[in-house]
């Protein structure tokens, strides 16, 4: 383990300031790559969308917080700036490993390039991140999940619950890791009920063009869902999320949420009435796990995933209209028994 020391204010406050330059771009020249060999412990550098956003930013900041109160460490947590590259990821990622901090989680696959150059210029240092299984490394732990496993259920859920045998799918971007959602999400809609339509449609074919960050364009993509008669909209897609969720609020039908429990969602609570249940995974544990691993001296490394079985991926039970609807709970409750058997095989793209 490693050793515990309180820091200062001043302390605190210096760490803060050098965070704060390196978060502002640009690519290092030092040629420095010695690793501070302080006691301080997790830090995460946040995709797209940033803190607040009440999903999947938000879940590995809990986990963060876990972590910081069980082990009582400094921690970091660093916002993403428009327009930057790459580079600017490494950086920073570099700039938390040279002021000691162990590990560090890039969340998101945006951080793929990144957290591979990080990796080999730290090789005493415990990267991690979320949602990418390409970066084989002994220093790195990919923090997976099967999202179409979850989404599966909320296809059911949707199936069971939709008038108008039309539903919706909104993606924030269309990449093959939102793909997961909508074939899983597909799926089960049509085992549950083949006459049920779903409507896909993705905001952007990239982040840079805000699909996950967007609110405006999630409540216009949902709007036109539900002209087309969708009375139950699935998003994933990040902070554009909020949108969709305000305009099946709007429009009285059914949202399902994605990444947290969003019924839960201070952000959220005028509107959690139409929040139907969230298809979640557990972002937040997958990181504390990992800080929890690098504490004890025996850090995770290659693939990690959370599935049904693990119990990483699930759907929320928030809202009492869905948790009181005993068909639907039988339905979900089969269709998990299945899939964790294995005589449920769910697609992923």
């Amino acid at each position: 383990m490693r050793r515990i020391s309180r820091i200062t204010v001043a302390g605190a406050a210096t760490a803060s300031l050098a965070l704060a330059l390196a978060a502002c771009g640009g690519t290092s020249t030092s040629s420095d790559s010695s690793e501070s060999k302080g006691d301080k412990g997790l830090a995460i550098a946040y995709d797209v969308g940033g803190k607040g956003d009440q999903s999947f930013n938000d879940a590995a900041f809990a986990g963060l917080e876990q972590a910081k109160k069980e082990f009582t460490y400094e921690t970091a947590d660093i916002e993403p700036t428009d327009g930057e590259t790459d580079a600017d990821k490494q950086q920073r990622l570099e700039s938390l490993a040279k002021q000691g901090y162990n590990p560090i989680v890039g969340v998101g696959y945006a951080y793929a390039a990144a957290v591979k150059g990080a990796a080999e210029k730290f090789p005493d240092t415990t990267f991690g991140i979320v949602d990418d299984s390409t970066i084989e490394a002994k220093n790195v732990a990919d923090l997976v999940f099967s999202e179409e496993e979850a989404s599966y259920l909320a296809g059911v859920a949707a199936a069971k619950s939709t008038k108008t045998k039309v539903v919706g799918f909104v993606g924030g971007v269309d990449n093959p890791l939102i793909h997961k959602f909508q074939a899983g999400y597909e799926q089960g809609v049509k085992d549950t009920d083949p006459k049920v339509k779903v409507i896909p449609q993705y905001l952007t074919q990239t982040a840079e063009e805000g699909g996950f960050s967007s609110p405006d364009k999630g409540k216009t993509a949902a709007e036109g869902q539900i002209e087309k008669k969708a009375d139950v909209v699935y998003a994933a897609a990040g902070l554009s999320g909020q949108g969709v969720i305000e305009a099946a609020a709007a429009n009285k039908v059914w949202a399902i949420g994605v990444d947290s429990d969003q019924y839960q969602q201070e952000a959220l609570a005028k509107y959690k009435d139409s929040i139907l249940t969230s298809a979640m995974k557990d972002v937040a544990k997958a990181v504390y796990n990992l800080a929890k691993s690098v504490e004890d001296g025996k850090p995770e490394t290659g693939i990690v995933r959370g599935d049904l079985k693990s119990g990483e991926v699930s759907l929320s039970n928030s809202n009492p209209k869905f948790a009181d609807d005993t068909a639907l709970q039988e339905a979900l409750n089969t269709a998990k028994e299945k899939i964790v058997s294995g005589e449920i095989k769910v697609k992923s793209s």
